[in-house]
């Protein structure tokens, strides 16, 4: 890989910046009421969107899509990517998920870091890349105390990328889901909150934000990863030298982490707490570098936190991480974000 396409695509990693606030906990204690069902959501009937009245569409990978929302800065339309596996048809809807880039990555580089296209096409979902705006491009999903209108051109955004894809292909709408990197996590993470009526599950890879948009009675089932060594986003909370890390003269060294500590760990807690949840996970060790939580949740409400051990400000499993380790730190295979989440999406539907 050329120096200038990598340091490029290391700018991912400045979404960090953007998901500080994304570590502290949250002190909601009410238990709201389920949002979606925690079954074997084969055995249910789908909700065909309008797009399965029509003839079945040609697949397609990665495609360029436009949608009629403009970019505030440049006044273009928007667009994103979109992979659909062979054509499904009205009795046989096909689920969805979105994956959201991280900040100076963009759409088209994301595809290729998380790979869910070809994943997505194996096991027979539609995935989309939303694409979003600004130098450098970037979600904006920072939490504020006020009216947040760049957030909300972005949740408009996506609302009308939804829109298009179930219009024009046929998808089983009880069956969308979230996931994304980093800036992407925290974009993730604020449309579980904001778009749980939309959304059936999410699951933020580096860079879990906690609940703190969430409506008492808003609940969305949540799968997150972090690294303990991630050295842009310190696993107990903190940011990295990101910029001595892009110009060759940082350390990847994290602070120590404390397995069961502040930060994301505590985000993940926040979390459970809001769904409603036992305050106490079962942990389990995964080979030699996984501790996965899974709390104890009503139907519907599941959490989950997968910790990598020795882990960076990775994608676990993908081999693009692989290639920025002396940006991003080490990446494991001992489990796939790819695989773990859709096994923990398949599980989950809009009720």
């Amino acid at each position: 890989m050329e120096r200038q396409h990598l340091t490029r695509v290391a700018l991912v990693l400045l979404a960090t910046v953007t998901l500080a606030a994304a570590c502290s906990s949250s002190d909601e204690s009410a238990v709201p009421a389920p949002a979606a069902e925690s079954v074997d959501v084969a055995s249910l009937p789908a909700v065909p969107s309008a797009g399965c009245a029509k003839a079945a569409t040609t697949p397609v990978t990665e495609e360029r899509r436009e949608v009629a929302v403009s970019d505030p800065e440049t006044g273009a339309n928007r667009w994103y990517l979109l992979t659909t596996p062979p054509s499904a048809d009205a009795a046989d809807p096909v689920p969805l998920v979105l994956d959201f880039h991280g900040l100076s990555e963009g759409a088209t580089v994301h595809a290729v870091h998380s790979a869910l296209s070809a994943f997505a096409v194996e096991n027979g979902f539609a995935v989309a890349f939303p694409n979003g705006t600004g130098t450098p491009i970037r979600w904006n999903a920072l939490p504020t105390d006020g009216p947040n209108l760049e957030a909300e051109a972005d949740l408009a955004y996506v609302d009308a990328v939804l829109d298009q894809i179930e219009a024009s292909e046929c998808i089983d709408t009880s069956r969308v889901y979230a996931t994304g990197l980093s800036n992407g996590a925290g974009m993730t993470s604020l449309l579980a909150c904001v778009r749980a009526d939309r959304f059936a599950a999410a699951a933020p890879v580096a860079g879990l934000r906690s609940p703190n948009e969430c409506a008492a009675e808003t609940t969305t089932p949540v799968l997150a990863f972090h690294g303990t060594v991630d050295p842009i986003l310190y696993y107990n909370g903190g940011i990295g030298d990101l910029a001595g890390l892009l110009a060759g003269s940082g350390s990847l060294a994290a602070p120590e982490a404390v397995i069961d500590g502040e930060g994301y760990p505590a985000a993940a807690r926040a979390w459970a707490s809001h769904n409603g949840c036992a305050p106490e996970p079962t942990k389990e060790r995964i080979g030699a570098d996984v501790e996965h939580w899974t709390f104890d949740c009503p139907d519907g409400n599941d959490v989950e936190f997968y910790i990598v051990v020795g882990g960076g400000h990775t994608w676990p499993g993908s081999a693009f991480s692989k290639q920025i380790a002396a940006i991003a730190g080490p990446t494991s295979d001992t489990v796939s974000a790819n695989e773990v989440m859709w096994e923990f999406f398949k599980q989950h539907r809009l009720s």
